[in-house]
């Protein structure tokens, strides 16, 4: 990286800390994510020279994801397992969920992308509408012939307006009803200490490593979740993360999702970027019906079930769990196992579906 794009960095970093700043002293949800995010997509849209640093995005996951495995304590382990068949219907529904909205996308822009080869038009409205990763579906779909940077605007967009309504719409329920969540949902470690902090950044950083090694999807996040997760419902607490630390996660992340939001963005299929809004409201709508039936079937708090089962990504529902105190390793739980089945299974049956359509 060169002088002028490490200017470019450190100038969107401070903007990001100075909207994070302003949504601070304004009491929104999640600020120190949502004002980055919202400041960086502003300024992209608009034609502003922002950048982020996969260095800085790379530690603000691993930062993330080792205070988001401090809450698995062995009382929370045995609370996650016994609600495994919930976290089975969440990852069906999710599935679910994505196809039917792939293919409402296909036949609402068949005409729209005539020009596209039936199998390619096929794999961008499938892969474009599965509720997983952003990154990892456009791999997917390039692999599959699709036009990726439709995919990518998709998930982009999805992304977004989940992480700006949700936490909005949490924050409101919250202060109009006090909701409280189950005390048993609290971190195991919640003082920051030395030479604990240490310990915990090298296991996390060696679990980051590894999952690199493997060549393991969001590696960073994933790794540092797991060891975390691991030494937590071990009984090993060997230090919460600082709040300054999480902050800072937060800032860099909601930066690296901004930044996709570029002048030329605007221009990628107009009609196609509102499908795919309007498709994401509905999405959220049945995914809150969805959310509030299994917090009826298992006894938690509707709010932790509902971010469970929102169409967002994994580190960002966490996120808004963790600020807002709803119950982040229940929410951690199924946002991950929805992850982990999504990124295994929508290939699989983008092929078995594609099968048996040249079959029939």
């Amino acid at each position: 990286m060169n002088f002028r794009e490490l200017t470019r960095v450190a100038l969107t970093l401070l903007a990001a800390l100075a909207a994070a700043q302003l949504c601070v002293w304004l009491h929104t949800p999640i600020p120190w994510m949502l004002g980055p995010l919202l400041a960086t997509a502003v300024a992209s849209v608009l034609g502003a020279p922002t950048r982020s640093a996969p260095l800085l995005r790379y530690g603000g996951q691993w930062v993330i994801g080792a205070a988001l495995g401090l809450y698995f304590t062995p009382q929370v382990g045995e609370l996650v397992v016994s609600l495994w068949w919930a976290i089975a219907l969440a990852v069906l529904w999710a599935l679910a969920l994505g196809a039917l909205f792939g293919l409402w996308l296909q036949r609402q822009h068949v005409a729209d992308f005539a020009h596209l080869p039936p199998g390619a038009w096929r794999a961008t409205s499938y892969f474009a509408s599965a509720i997983g990763g952003a990154s990892e579906m456009t791999l997917l779909a390039e692999r599959h012939g699709a036009r990726t940077d439709l995919v990518a605007a998709a998930h982009s967009v999805r992304l977004v307006i989940v992480v700006v309504s949700v936490p909005f719409a949490m924050q409101w329920a919250q202060n109009y009803w006090g909701l409280q969540v189950d005390a048993r949902l609290l971190p195991g470690a919640r003082v920051a200490q030395w030479p604990g902090l240490l310990w915990l950044a090298l296991a996390t950083a060696g679990g980051a490593l590894l999952m690199i090694w493997f060549k393991r999807t969001n590696p960073w996040f994933m790794g540092a979740l797991l060891v975390s997760m691991v030494l937590t419902l071990s009984g090993v607490n060997w230090s919460a993360v600082p709040t300054a630390l999480s902050n800072a996660a937060q800032l860099v992340i909601g930066v690296s999702l901004g930044v996709r939001f570029q002048r030329e963005f605007v221009h990628t299929a107009p009609r196609w970027l509102a499908s795919v809004a309007t498709g994401t409201v509905v999405m959220m709508l049945l995914s809150l019906g969805f959310g509030l039936f299994l917090a009826h079937t298992t006894g938690l708090h509707p709010a932790t079930l509902i971010l469970g089962t929102s169409p967002g990504g994994i580190a960002e529902m966490a996120i808004t769990a963790k600020v807002l105190q709803l119950g982040v390793p229940v929410v951690t739980a199924f946002q991950v196992c929805r992850l982990v089945a999504v990124l295994i299974l929508v290939g699989p049956i983008y092929k078995w579906v594609g099968g048996r359509n040249q079959a029939a």
